[in-house]
């Protein structure tokens, strides 16, 4: 896995490698349960603070993208839970194409679902 950090980019360091990660697990370049670096290594090889890529790495477990297993490290997770994968999957595209259609960024589009959870 390949992330860089684009200095002159407005998004936070953490949002970029939330956003390449997720990227890659969509392109199918990150497959269901590949390893990704550790913290401490992902922050060296990236010449940031621990805790930036570890906000980064939350926020992929709390989204569901991936989980950290102790020992086992951070692993990337399957689909949805079964039954609501392909459902849940088709509202989220439809949100996303709408909300880029509108002009919104991912912030705001998130911004919505979170008013509507």
């Amino acid at each position: 896995m390949i992330v860089t950090i684009d200095e002159a980019s407005p998004a936070a360091p953490y949002e970029q490698i939330v956003t390449q990660v997720t990227a890659a697990i969509a392109s199918g370049a990150l497959a269901t349960g590949s390893r990704l670096p550790t913290v401490r290594q992902l922050a060296g090889d990236l010449g940031l603070a621990v805790n930036t890529v570890a906000k980064a790495y939350k926020q992929l477990e709390a989204e569901g993208h991936v989980a950290t297993r102790g020992r086992g490290g951070t692993v990337v997770l399957g689909h949805v839970r079964d039954g609501a994968g392909d459902e849940t999957q088709a509202a989220a595209t439809l949100l996303a194409r709408t909300a880029q259609r509108h002009g919104l960024d991912l912030a705001e589009a998130i911004g919505l679902l979170r008013r509507a959870w």
